[in-house]
């Protein structure tokens, strides 16, 4: 049987795919960092078991290592769900401690948790790591410079990753506009999150759910079923790309700078 280890598993998001996941016949092993009412759900699936890591705490992430030992849990997938947009604000106005935070949890923990968990893995099958960036990833996304950077750290990541093991592939996918409790935290920023506060507000009191969880566990499903050298190093968009085709399956086997960092196409003749 498969085994994924989902970070961040009673999120909106990473709740939802654990279900997902266990419908189709996964073990999974999920890391919370404090109790709410989708813990109490997943605590009742058979096939899912939690660990308590706060994602900031060594000492949290070194007891998901020995509790992944002791249960003899052999992953083939991760899915990360752990992410904050906070702090949110022009950078020079906010606290640096708060901006250095973000970072870690949005980027340095998640790599800290994946360098430990990599010889935990099945050997016997291609590791497969599911990664998310959203907004701020192809522009200057005002008043979010810790989100966005941390997650073109992640972005790129993938891509050195990708080159330097053969056994692992790993990717990011962004989810686009989904309805979660993310976004408080740019309605509790207000002015501060500028022109994206409206936005938001806006999304959230429509009542859309924006894109559906069933959408995000399709584009997880197309990528834990593709080839290597398809999916991995690369940034997909749940949204925008055609992901599942095999016109787009064909050109990236061809092409391997597409859905990365690349400056390409740049050059001007003079």
């Amino acid at each position: 049987m498969s085994k994924i280890i989902i970070l961040g598993i009673n999120a909106d998001i990473g709740f939802n795919i654990a279900l997902k996941y266990t419908n189709d016949g996964f073990d999974v092993l999920g890391t919370f960092r404090s109790e709410n009412k989708n813990t109490e759900i997943l605590r009742s699936k058979k096939n899912i078991s939690l660990v308590q890591c706060d994602a900031l705490s060594k000492k949290d992430i070194k007891n998901l290592f020995e509790e992944v030992k002791i249960k003899k849990f052999k992953w083939t997938n991760i899915f990360s769900s752990i992410g904050s947009s906070e702090p949110i604000g022009n950078f020079f106005d906010l606290d640096f401690s708060t901006w250095e935070k973000s970072i870690a949890i949005n980027f340095t923990s998640q790599l800290s948790i994946i360098h430990g968990l990599y010889k935990l893995r099945d050997k016997n099958s291609m590791a497969c790591v599911n990664l998310m960036a959203g907004g701020g990833t192809n522009s200057a996304m005002l008043n979010y410079s810790a989100y966005c950077v941390s997650k073109i750290g992640l972005i790129k990541m993938c891509e050195l990753l990708d080159a330097e093991y053969e056994d692992l592939k790993i990717q990011i996918i962004g989810p686009g506009f989904v309805r979660t409790k993310t976004h408080e935290e740019t309605l509790k920023a207000k002015q501060m999150a500028g022109s994206n506060y409206e936005r938001v507000k806006e999304f959230m009191e429509s009542g859309e759910q924006g894109t559906s969880f069933e959408d995000i566990y399709r584009c997880l499903k197309w990528i834990d079923s593709s080839e290597k050298k398809v999916t991995s190093g690369r940034n997909f968009s749940v949204v925008h790309d055609s992901w599942g085709k095999e016109v787009l399956e064909t050109e990236l086997k061809k092409n391997l700078d597409m859905y990365k960092l690349r400056r390409k196409g740049n050059e001007v003749v003079i």
